[in-house]
């Protein structure tokens, strides 16, 4: 009887233990099936955002004509009138020496552009209007482009005071020669004189006002502008000007120079002016 009760005693704790467990199960359950209902909520939202970025996209195509427009501008400019002239090409110029022969003279095609005298000594390049200032002052050489810019260099060559003209390094590369007042008045006489020579030499384009020339000689003068005593940079458009290699009193030399007129000009300047070179064949 006493084994008997022990039996319904011990199978009592095993049913409760049982439902328990099967009621702890039944608990997990319901706690696990909570995740699908939050990862419900959240897929909804991506398809928000892409739907943004498709309307930010067709904006772009908005863009594309305006830049149709700003493309045309340049063939405006390219069917400017004024730059198609026919540029006259005397018979005399060489282009492989870089030479053109004007009667009996031989004139290099482009203002001279070297920083080195003829025996290899340097020629100093003068920036700041004080550096020129000092230099042209104590009477030494001296050198510049044109607003100290190279590209001015690449067009018009370089700016030289007269002191760089008489040193005895020699300014003229292996032969050639600097012409003097008598040279440059063989070449105005050979072209008509003044007025004639003015129009033959100057270039067919780059002059301010449509100031141009017919270049029939082949000279090829620009208006390369030039330093003036204090440093200051005048006339780029307007002046081409040259140095001749003739003294006229102890502080001032020869140039020639053509203008916005028809005529090639002589005159005397400060040794101390910046001008361009064009050196003539031995």
């Amino acid at each position: 009887m006493g084994k008997a009760i022990k039996f319904y005693t011990i199978t009592g704790v095993f049913m409760v233990l049982f439902s328990f467990g099967n009621m702890s199960e039944a608990q997990t359950k319901q706690t696990t099936t909570k995740p699908p209902q939050t990862t419900k909520k959240t897929t909804p939202k991506p398809p928000v955002t892409t739907t943004k970025s498709t309307k930010t996209t067709s904006k772009t195509p908005q863009t594309k004509p305006k830049s149709t427009q700003t493309t045309s501008k340049p063939a405006q400019t390219k069917a400017d009138p004024t730059k198609k002239i026919t540029v006259p090409v005397p018979e005399k110029i060489n282009k492989v020496s870089g030479t053109v022969t004007i009667g009996t003279q031989t004139w290099a095609l482009a203002n001279l552009n070297v920083n080195t005298f003829q025996n290899g000594d340097s020629i100093t390049e003068a920036r700041t209007n004080k550096e020129w200032e000092t230099l042209c002052q104590s009477g030494k050489p001296a050198w510049c482009y044109y607003n100290n810019d190279p590209l001015n260099g690449q067009k018009f060559g370089k700016l030289y005071n007269w002191y760089a003209l008489n040193d005895p390094g020699g300014l003229a590369p292996a032969g050639w020669t600097l012409p003097g007042d008598a040279d440059w008045v063989m070449l105005i006489n050979f072209l008509g004189g003044q007025e004639s020579a003015g129009i033959k030499m100057k270039t067919t384009t780059g002059w301010f006002d449509g100031n141009n020339g017919s270049n029939d000689s082949g000279f090829s003068g620009l208006p390369g502008g030039y330093r003036v005593e204090n440093g200051a940079f005048v006339n780029l458009g307007s002046i081409g000007t040259w140095w001749s290699s003739t003294e006229s009193k102890s502080s001032t030399a020869i140039d020639f120079y053509l203008a916005l007129r028809s005529r090639l000009e002589r005159s005397n300047n400060s040794k101390q002016r910046g001008e361009s070179v064009r050196c003539l064949r031995k």
